[in-house]
């Protein structure tokens, strides 16, 4: 059985309580984690505070070169990690690989900025004295939390654990219930290379319980949360009466808008990647796709002809080529949220050009597996409009002017992503003014990266991750006023 790991030691929960972690390709059990409760929380709480000033004390680049060492270890054991992350999320193996790749990439970007925190001098009026000035200090906020989905767990831990340590933080981690086997191998292997015991904790154990307990507690400064909007209004609930410092990254509803000029070749293959990478299970997945009519017919048959090379399977199985992976959607929930967002959608008029259902293979109905659609003559009061759909079913509607596609994008309460694919620069700086998202690509799939500032608007959250910018939600500023000395 896993343990969490608390003040740099593995232990089991004091009630000697267990929670079963389940492969959604077969729903065969991988291992068990301790059921932590309140008691695991405050203890982590109170090692993480034990450890605070020396860490915070430590010089950045020692900070720096600790994380680095852990980051080798983490390389050396990718396989193993690679394949818990498989079974416990279930996407295939190549996709795993790749969030690793993504989480060591994030990290090694911060250990980068170690040395390069910077503050401020500022002038200041000759009424404090002829040579008066103030000093902008940045120093770390104290114990940070980060809560972490099931769908990217190691890519979205990493957001949260390499600026805040970098910054001179301690932090807990709180993985989701379903996948925190990969969480707790990477956590483990990087207090092994050297972190002092409290630096980096994990705390296993349901939201309500643990979360919350995380949340409230008056020592943690600092709360990190990727999820969805209902959670994140609930994290802003218990956080803002302390005026504790917040980022929530949410849900999305992303549009994609392909214009008559745009590489039709690549468009196909950056909502084939935006759309079904993890099975559709990505916040910033593309979720609604704009074509003009120029040129809806020919980008639709190459998609369709894409989409139709997609195999649900087990993720530790290759297809023959030219067949594509596709892994179990995460739970029997999230499978059936999305057949009745699709069944609302097709009573309402929509069409599925593809897929839609399950597969009919007999050796897939022990997991979780949806074959991925693409749906037309979609009702825009239907639920594929109105709701984030996270799993692999794509909507497309038809548009005749950019007009239309920007106005169309909006009508969402979300605006986390968004893309525009045309080699017209007046179209594509017209997109990035008026769609209101806080991010959007142009010719490029719907990716975060780590050196450019990444969060949403509207129901999709606020602050943001990735980028040098992070760090200044694991910094605070302190001003230093010298007035009154009037030297040479």
């Amino acid at each position: 059985m896993a343990k969490m790991l608390i003040n740099g030691e593995w232990t089991n929960a004091k009630s000697g309580k267990t929670c079963e972690v389940k492969n959604p390709a077969n729903g065969q059990v991988v291992d068990s984690v301790p059921l932590g409760g309140t008691e695991e929380a405050e203890a982590a709480v109170k090692a993480a505070q034990a450890a605070f000033p020396e860490w915070a004390e430590t010089a950045p680049e020692e900070r720096a070169e600790l994380l680095r060492k852990g980051l080798q270890s983490v390389k050396e054991h990718a396989k193993e990690v690679q394949a818990l992350l498989t079974s416990e999320q279930g996407k295939p193996l190549f996709e795993a690989a790749g969030e690793l790749q993504h989480f060591v990439h994030g990290v090694e970007f911060y250990t980068g900025l170690a040395g390069k925190i910077r503050g401020d001098q500022v002038p200041l009026p000759p009424t404090l004295g002829k040579y008066a000035y103030g000093l902008v200090l940045r120093r770390p906020v104290g114990v940070c939390l980060g809560i972490v989905p099931w769908n990217f767990p190691l890519t979205l831990m990493g957001t949260k654990v390499g600026p805040a340590l970098i910054a001179g933080n301690t932090i807990i981690i709180k993985p989701a219930s379903t996948t925190p086997l990969a969480t707790l191998k990477v956590i483990g292997l990087l207090n092994e290379a050297g972190l002092p015991p409290g630096v980096l904790n994990c705390v296993t154990g349901p939201g309500k319980e643990v979360g919350e307990t995380l949340i409230n507690h008056p020592a943690v400064r600092r709360v990190a949360l990727t999820g969805s909007s209902e959670t994140g209004r609930r994290v802003m609930e218990l956080a803002g009466p302390d005026f504790k410092r917040i980022t929530l990254e949410l849900g999305g509803s992303d549009p994609m808008i392909v214009c008559p000029d745009a590489d039709v070749r690549r468009a196909v293959s950056g909502a084939m990647i935006g759309r079904y990478w993890n099975a559709g299970q990505a916040c910033l997945a593309v979720k609604r796709l704009y074509l003009f009519e120029e040129i809806y017919d020919s980008f639709m048959e190459a998609l369709l002809k894409k989409v139709g090379n997609y195999q649900p399977g087990d993720g530790t199985t290759k297809p023959e080529k030219p067949q594509i992976r596709m892994g179990p959607l995460h739970t029997e929930y999230q499978r059936e949220e999305i057949e009745g967002q699709l069944a609302d959608s097709v009573a309402k008029g929509a069409k599925v050009l593809i897929g839609g259902k399950r597969p009919e293979d007999s050796d897939l109905e022990s997991g979780h597996f949806f074959e991925p659609a693409v749906v037309v003559d979609v009702p825009e009061d239907s639920q594929l409009n109105t709701e984030e759909v996270f799993g692999p079913v794509l909507p497309v509607w038809k548009v005749k002017s950019l007009d239309e596609a920007i106005q169309k994008a909006n009508q969402t309460k979300w605006g986390l992503g968004s893309s525009i694919w045309t080699h017209n620069m007046k179209w594509a700086n017209r997109a990035v003014r008026e769609i209101d998202a806080g991010v959007t690509w142009i010719n490029q799939i719907h990716f975060g990266y780590d050196e450019m500032p990444f969060g949403g608007v509207k129901a999709s959250g606020v602050g943001h991750e990735h980028g040098p910018e992070a760090l200044d939600y694991y910094l605070e500023k302190k001003g230093a006023v010298f007035g009154g000395l009037d030297w040479e």
